[in-house]
């Protein structure tokens, strides 16, 4: 499909450069079937059946954006994708002075060589040292906000905590799942107790998700792979929730595109342990979620494009023409939208 018809205008001050105070006031879009409703994230017991499963990411942000110098020459790094114990794939900023071999200083004792430069213009760093790579960076690095935040304002110390689920535990993500940012201890306790479960999962999101799509047609997007894990309980448990007749509703794409990753053409979802690079557009027909609660996406991203394949494309854009003219605030710290297509 055309990347164009993924496209829409939107103003510039609906991108909401802090999240909602408390995490759980912030608005939401509820679409369930052919109705659209203006809701608040602490309606969502109310919005959803008991026997319903929730499905969080449980990756945890990293300091990964590091600033250093080869020389003279002022380097930038945003940490991508693992490759092993001391080795990370990175898009880096003036990386036409970095060479093959070149040692960069991030400051802090902090030093890492150039390995290699892969077909997608990242660069395989490997850290020097013996100490984990993870202290290294909460030394050197800072919280990787999206460029549309860091564009505007600097990381600072709120963002710390901000830019971090309650149900961050498996550090290795440089960007959060950024649906459930707007989920408190109170709101869990009320979901409970409504009798709608939860279960986590593990996708290590990388820098690749801020890239834009610069190609013309969708077929010619290539997608950065990103590491998940599904254990074989919480396989069971998804299985189990529909077939009682219970909607698996996942909390962010990213837990999306890993239950679709590991789910099978019979709709069973089954254990996962390594890379996903899928890609859904419309016309994909899925197999292993009944809903999604996610917040606002960009224009002509890969993200739009999979709400669109979930909710509809036409349906979609007039949901967020809705969103926009209503004052609803848009990207990782924003509103929430709740997509159930029934």
């Amino acid at each position: 499909m055309r990347v164009d018809l993924f496209d829409f205008d939107l103003p510039a001050e609906r991108i909401a450069l802090r999240p909602a105070s408390p995490r759980d006031s912030a608005r939401m879009l509820v679409i369930d079937g052919d109705r659209t409703d203006d809701r608040i994230v602490r309606d969502l017991p109310d919005m959803l059946r008991p026997g319903d499963l929730l499905v969080f990411n449980d990756t945890r942000v990293i300091p990964a954006q590091l600033e250093g110098q080869r020389g003279e020459a002022r380097i930038g790094a945003t940490l991508h994708k693992r490759e092993g114990p001391r080795a990370w794939h990175a898009f880096v900023r003036n990386a036409k002075r970095v060479r093959d071999g070149d040692r960069i200083e991030f400051g802090a004792g902090v030093t890492a060589i150039a390995v290699s430069r892969g077909d997608d213009g990242a660069i395989l760093l490997e850290f020097e040292g013996d100490e984990p790579v993870e202290l290294l960076l909460e030394r050197a690095g800072r919280m990787p906000l999206p460029p549309y935040i860091a564009g505007k304002r600097a990381a600072d110390a709120r963002d710390a905590d901000d830019y971090q689920t309650m149900f961050a535990a498996e550090p290795g993500a440089v960007a959060a799942p950024t649906a459930a940012l707007h989920f408190t201890p109170d709101l869990m306790a009320a979901l409970d107790a409504r009798g709608i479960g939860h279960v986590t999962l593990t996708l290590h999101v990388g820098a690749g998700t801020f890239l834009p799509v610069k190609a013309e047609d969708t077929v010619d997007h290539r997608m950065h792979a990103e590491y998940g894990r599904i254990d074989a309980q919480t396989a069971d448990r998804l299985n189990a929730v529909r077939a009682a007749g219970g909607r698996v509703i996942a909390v962010g794409t990213t837990s999306l595109r890993l239950i679709e990753s590991a789910s099978g053409e019979d709709g069973q979802v089954r254990a996962f342990d390594g890379d996903t690079a899928i890609f859904i557009t419309p016309g994909y027909r899925f197999r292993g979620i009944d809903g999604l609660m996610t917040n606002f996406h960009l224009p002509k991203s890969t993200l739009f494009m999979l709400v669109s394949a979930l909710m509809g494309r036409e349906r979609m854009q007039a949901a967020y023409a809705r969103a926009i003219a209503g004052g609803y605030r848009f990207y990782s710290y924003g509103d929430a939208s709740l997509l159930l297509p029934g």
